[in-house]
């Protein structure tokens, strides 16, 4: 179906729908409960259509409840998941945590500045389906959620030859303290001309396009007096290469659309950005020594910043999907040369005709919640 504002001309053959939270009995309860250890299907569409917007809102004082509740979907009535995912995470913040940011996609809105306790939650990206369509939330708290708000809004088609064969996938993937291939302080003088040891992002069969990811990066493994946990090249390997892959890059903050590590902090692209850059401290007050810039010591107004703690940078390949017939695999280094012995955690998005390969059982809750603020200056500190 025609999109975006060159689409709005068009007339449509499609019924505009919602499944929500709305109060049955007509007040103000617009919210359902979701107990600790339930699983809740909050929509199970039938038919051809599409979905084309999700909002979400969750009313709970549970620490890092946005790892703790999973959102699962389903097309088709396939028996495996195509989303999969903590439900920060798949909304654009990872680390367990809600932040205002808004892209293209992707959103949360809330108080904007140091991230929140709740927020609303959007996505824009189009699901569509031929049979039908199930969406699911799994609470695996400790607590009960109390308050959950959401709507599903779709489009029903009148003919299945309406819908287009691709479907929407999403997966989420932690790897806590990356196997680092060489110590840090060796980064400078190893190579890595294979991509072994590789963050995977995605690992997909099938045909189809890969759209983005996010990528949360707590960095607790810092090159002494060298705060800066980039420089690990993007490396995406199609239909099975091996070496050299299709689209190698230049460092970390490069594959998302930055440079000169990430300078402006947080910031809210279209298709790309920072959604969480939480904390970060001047070297000054730490007393580790200013980085030398290529141009010279930064100035006295200017001090280098010590990055470290809890990192979310997004890229949506919106106008320049990456395609692929048989299989990709989306990888990054983690440090050059995978050096860095970090918490990396991502969601990968794409399109793909079915069926897709499984996804890999998803970590107990206990293994998706992250390091505390605490934990992660301690080890920081120990080796900056």
């Amino acid at each position: 179906m025609f999109g975006g504002l060159s689409g709005l001309v068009y007339r449509r053959d499609a019924k505009r729908k919602r499944i929500s939270s709305w109060d049955r009995t007509g007040k103000n309860r617009d919210y359902i409960p979701i107990a600790s250890g339930e699983t809740k299907v909050i929509a199970d569409i039938k038919g051809p259509g599409s979905v084309k917007h999700i909002w979400v809102t969750i009313g709970t004082r549970e620490i890092y409840y946005p790892r703790r509740l999973l959102l699962r979907a389903y097309w088709d009535g396939e028996t495996t998941p195509s989303i999969e995912s903590p439900i920060g995470d798949f909304f654009g913040v990872g680390h367990g945590l809600v932040n205002h940011f808004v892209s293209l996609p992707l959103n949360m809105i809330t108080k904007p500045g140091r991230p929140q306790h709740m927020a609303a939650m959007n996505c824009f990206f189009p699901m569509p389906y031929r049979e039908g369509a199930r969406f699911e939330i799994v609470n695996e708290g400790e607590e009960d959620v109390p308050n959950f708000y959401f709507y599903i809004d779709y489009e029903e088609y009148p003919d299945e030859k309406l819908v287009p064969e691709l479907r929407f996938h999403a997966v989420w993937h932690r790897e806590l303290f990356t196997e680092s291939e060489c110590p840090p302080e060796k980064a400078g003088e190893t190579s890595n001309l294979t991509g072994k040891g590789n963050y995977v992002i995605l690992d997909a069969e099938g045909a189809g396009h890969y759209v983005g990811c996010i990528l949360n990066i707590d960095h607790v493994d810092p090159i002494p007096n060298f705060p800066w946990f980039g420089e690990g090249d993007d490396m995406i390997f199609i239909d099975g290469e091996e070496w050299p892959p299709s689209l190698h890059g230049t460092g970390t903050e490069d594959y998302f659309c930055a440079a000169w590590g990430y300078p402006s902090l947080k910031y809210d692209g279209p298709y790309h950005g920072i959604s969480l850059a939480e904390p970060v401290v001047p070297n000054l007050e730490w007393g580790v020594p200013p980085r030398p810039e290529p141009w010279g010591e930064p100035t006295a107004r200017e001090p280098d910043l010590a990055y470290s703690g809890k990192w979310t940078a997004y890229r949506f390949h919106i106008e320049d999907p990456v395609y692929f017939s048989k299989s990709i695999k989306v990888t990054i280094e983690h440090g050059t040369a995978n050096c860095h012995a970090d918490d990396y955690s991502s969601v990968a998005y794409w399109y793909q005709t079915e069926p897709h390969k499984v996804f890999p059982p998803m970590l107990p809750v206990e293994k998706r919640l992250p390091l505390s603020k605490r934990e992660s200056l301690r080890r920081f500190m120990q080796k900056i």
